[in-house]
């Protein structure tokens, strides 16, 4: 499922990843952010960022690319036992930090409480099947809207051209008419 590849663009990462520089005074963006960066990534809350929730195992994307969810392994030891849930965009942040060799360390940042984490989805292959079908359907809704309002403005555009066209003639009837009639 990972995709060590990807390069995400910050473009792309605004609908989930909101960049901030909290505890960071020398923080400046990165400007493109690879996935292989932050799958990874130590997973810490807000009000606790000392506290190690757990890391990021998985970066979730919609059909248009954009970040709609982390996966999170917490409570694994040596990679053995963990819990992994979801955290949907708007969740959380990226903080990068650049050590003293120029390399940048990234960390996820959770807006939620301990007890919130309880309450969070877990990932497993029923949640992913569901999401994805959520999320295909959705999409597929938006695609149909999109090609609806495309129609409906094309039928338009044809009805308003018609119309001026139809004012149009009208109008220089009428004109060819009042020039004859001073004759």
């Amino acid at each position: 499922m990972r995709q060590h590849a990807l390069t995400l663009a910050i473009a792309t990462l605004a609908g989930g990843l909101a960049l901030g520089a909290q505890a960071q005074p020398a923080y400046e963006p990165q400007g493109l952010y690879s996935a292989e960066a932050i799958l990874d990534a130590d997973v810490y809350l807000t009000r606790d960022p000392d506290e190690r929730v757990g890391e990021v195992e998985d970066i979730l994307f919609d059909e248009a690319m954009q970040v709609t969810a982390l996966v999170v392994e917490s409570g694994s030891v040596l990679g053995l036992g963990g819990r992994e849930f979801i955290v949907e965009s708007g969740r959380f942040t990226l903080i990068t930090h650049y050590d003293d060799d120029g390399d940048a360390e990234h960390r996820v940042m959770l807006v939620a409480t301990a007890q919130e984490l309880e309450g969070y989805p877990i990932f497993s292959d029923d949640w992913w099947e569901q999401a994805r079908e959520r999320s295909r359907e959705a999409w597929l809704q938006t695609q149909e809207g999109a090609e609806s309002a495309w129609q409906t403005t094309q039928e338009g555009a044809e009805q308003a051209w018609e119309i001026t066209r139809e004012n149009a003639r009208r109008a220089w009837e009428a004109a060819r008419d009042a020039v004859g009639a001073d004759n």
